[in-house]
Order: C-alpha cells, then sequence, then structure tokens
C-alpha cells in the first residue's frame, strides 16, 4: 500500500467517520472501497438474446416504420447492454 494525504473539510470528516463508524470500518477502510468503488466502471446488464427477441410484436410503437426498422432496434439492444 502507498501512504497518501488528504485534505478534507470538517463536514467530509465528520460525514466520513460517522459512515464508517456505521459500517464497522475504519475510516481509511472506507475510503479505500469508496475510491475503488469510484475507480471501477458499473456492471453493463447482461440479457439473453431469447429475452432481448421476447419484446417484438408486444405492443405499439405508434411509427409506421418499425416493422421494417426492426433490425436496427435489436441491434441498438444488443450495442447497449451485454447480450449472452
Amino acid at each position: 500500500m502507498v501512504r497518501t494525504q488528504i485534505y478534507l473539510t470538517a463536514k467530509q470528516h465528520r460525514g466520513l467517520r460517522r459512515a464508517a463508524a456505521r459500517e464497522g470500518l475504519s475510516m481509511t477502510e472506507l475510503l479505500r472501497r469508496l475510491v475503488d468503488r469510484h475507480l471501477t466502471p458499473p456492471a453493463r446488464p447482461e440479457f439473453s438474446k431469447e429475452a432481448v427477441m421476447s419484446f417484438i410484436g408486444l405492443g405499439e410503437s405508434g411509427r409506421d416504420d418499425i416493422s421494417q426498422r426492426h433490425d436496427e432496434a435489436i441491434a441498438e439492444a444488443f450495442r447497449v447492454a451485454s447480450v449472452r
């Protein structure tokens, strides 16, 4: 580990101290966890292909070109989320 010195406002210090006590952690451990959480990218949702495909034909979009452009909607769903 690397020793690091930081400056907190009094309000931040009080809040950190209270949160650490509430969670039964040292302030240092809570700070490490907060930094890890901040640096780790959020997990992308994962959907099965069957779940994605099951939305086809469920309702009306109000658009008259959806039957011709449904492939684009499916491709977008696959781009946005991990699909297994």
